[in-house]
This record gives structure tokens, sequence and C-alpha cells, in this order.
């Protein structure tokens, strides 16, 4: 597991990019055209990485599910039977909450929209996330017990061993159809959607998308969103990890 996140670190952005600086001034003496392509393709990488206007195109293209009508949420009960909640990480001993671990900002955006749809439609819930690199509490847990103490909404079924998206699924899929469940509302962010329900749909079950976070609306931000942001480059990250993460999928499964 440690190897995986070495390697994945290792040849996702940023520091994919910065090898290629480095790799840029190295060589600029023994291989100048290299080199000079090196620089040139690390330089671009972290200015494209870091534009607005790159997530709003790139989530444009991954957001293919479509967002689930607020009039359509008090009858979700007629289309499915649990509301599944995926993971989404967890921020590590937090002093604010006495060390405890707590949910990320995309988790509680997930939890903050699946209560919701609980509450409408009248459905039960699910947390579906495993262990953080061996460490308990799993990330069900997590939120399940954020459900509870920040959104007053319990959880009915804890799934937590799962680690990716087709783990989440497979797993979820089979904790649900012991129990003679086989249709599911699924809760991801927009950009995840199309992969999870697709994940979902292999392990055998029926699928509502319930995306949330879209990332292809307009930001508001000057400039068109041409001048490099933070928050951008973050963003940007995690839509170039679902775009392989898609194609992978796609491959492997």
């Amino acid at each position: 597991m440690f190897l995986r996140y070495f390697l994945k670190q290792l040849f996702y952005p940023p520091c994919l990019l910065i090898i290629l600086l480095l790799l840029g001034w190295l060589l600029r003496r023994r291989a100048p055209r290299l080199a000079t392509g090196c620089f040139a393709a690390g330089l671009l990488g972290l200015i494209a990485m870091s534009l607005p206007v790159v997530t709003q195109t790139a989530a444009g293209v991954l957001e293919t599910e479509p967002v689930l009508p607020i009039a359509a949420w008090a009858n979700l009960a007629q289309q499915g039977e649990v509301i599944v909640v995926l993971g989404a990480g967890r921020e590590r001993g937090d002093p604010a909450w006495d060390g405890e671990d707590q949910p990320t900002g995309i988790a509680l955006e997930r939890m903050r929209y699946a209560a919701t749809l609980a509450r409408a439609s009248g459905l039960p819930l699910m947390t579906s996330g495993g262990l953080h690199y061996g460490e308990p509490p799993s990330e069900a847990e997590i939120m399940a017990r954020s459900l509870k103490r920040d959104f007053g909404m319990s959880t009915r079924w804890l799934e937590p061993q799962s680690r990716t998206t087709w783990e989440n699924a497979t797993f979820s899929a089979a904790l649900l159809k012991a129990q003679g469940i086989s249709k599911v509302v699924v809760v991801t962010q927009a950009w995840h959607m199309a992969r999870a329900r697709w994940s979902f749909e292999r392990a055998g079950l029926q699928v509502v998308s319930a995306p949330v976070g879209f990332l292809s609306r307009s930001t508001g931000r000057p400039f068109g969103g041409w001048v490099p942001d933070a928050k951008a480059f973050w963003q940007n990250s995690q839509l170039l990890n679902e775009a392989i993460g898609q194609l992978g999928y796609r491959l492997f499964y």
C-alpha cells in the first residue's frame, strides 16, 4: 500500500512536473534539446494545472451524470432502497476534536447531500470506506459518527473494508444483496460519479446517481479563469486522478 502511494505521488503532479524541471536543469549541457523539452513540459504542466479554466473544461468532460433534481428527492424511495455515501479520505488527529480523525471537506459535502436526500425520501443510509493505510477507524465509521453528530442521521449499514471505488461497489453489493437489496442511490462527487456508477452496476446493483460538488460550472473568477490559482491546482490533480482511474477501470476490470 505504501509503495502504491509512493509511486502515485512520484508520477503525479506536482512531483512529476518538478522532476521534469530538475531534469531540464541537470541536462542543460549534456543534452540541451532534451533539457529544453523537459523544462518546457514541466513549466507548461505547472501552469496548466494551476488554471481554473482547465478545471472547468476538464470537469465538463468527466461530469457526465445528470443532476438529481430537487423535485425528485421525495420520490427516491420509488427508485432506490438505500443511499450509499462513498468515502473521501480523512483528516488525521485534529486537535480541535481532541485528536479524533475527521472526514475531509469532500466527504462532508457528500454526507450533507446524503443526509438531505435521506430526510426527503425516508431512505436509510450506508457509508462505504475502509482503513487509511491499515489504521482504524475506517472511513465508514468516521462518516457514520459525523452523520449522527453533525446531521442527526443514523447509518444503518457500514462497509469498512474498501480502499478503492471498485471495492466500494463490490463490498457494498455483497453486504446489501445479503439483505435482499438491489437498488441503490449512490452519492459521490460529480466528476467521480460515472466511475462509481459503472462499478456499482458491474457489482450487480441498480444505480440512481446522486452527484454533488460540480466543478464544471463557471467559477466567476476574474479574467475568465486564466490566472493561476492554488485551489485550481488541487482540483485539477483530482480530475487527472479520476481520468486515469476511469481509463484503468475500463482496461483492468
